[in-house]
């Protein structure tokens, strides 16, 4: 596991962190895409949502009622929100381990603009 999300677990990389537990760290993207961009990840490495288990069910579950609580803290569960989990190359992921983009704080554009094969 040498990726820079490790290395922000292990504390050798500052983050701005709005959560964490054992098992869970969110903290603020450095290059924000919305008002509020927030990275939610597992202490755990999984390197993308093809190599979730069957055990991890509960941690993913886990994120996910962590990226509603920090909707709620960061003012934007009413006004709405998106989630996202980019997977490989194809899917956008640069980090390869498992996270979720919380986007919020304004309107979004659709998620999907003219995809290119």
């Amino acid at each position: 596991m040498d990726n820079i999300f490790a290395k922000i677990i292990e504390g050798t990389i500052p983050s701005n962190k709005v959560f964490e537990n054992e098992r869970i760290l969110a903290f603020h993207d450095i290059q924000p895409l919305a008002p509020v961009h927030i990275l939610i990840i597992p202490k755990k490495h999984i390197p993308t949502m093809n190599d979730v288990t069957d055990e991890d069910g509960p941690l993913i579950a886990e994120m996910f009622a962590v990226a509603r609580q920090i909707a709620k803290e960061q003012g934007i569960a009413e006004s709405g929100y998106r989630l996202v989990n980019n997977v490989n190359a194809d899917g956008g992921q640069v980090v390869y381990h498992l996270h979720l983009h919380l986007l919020g704080g304004a309107k979004l554009p659709p998620l999907l603009g003219d995809i290119q094969s």
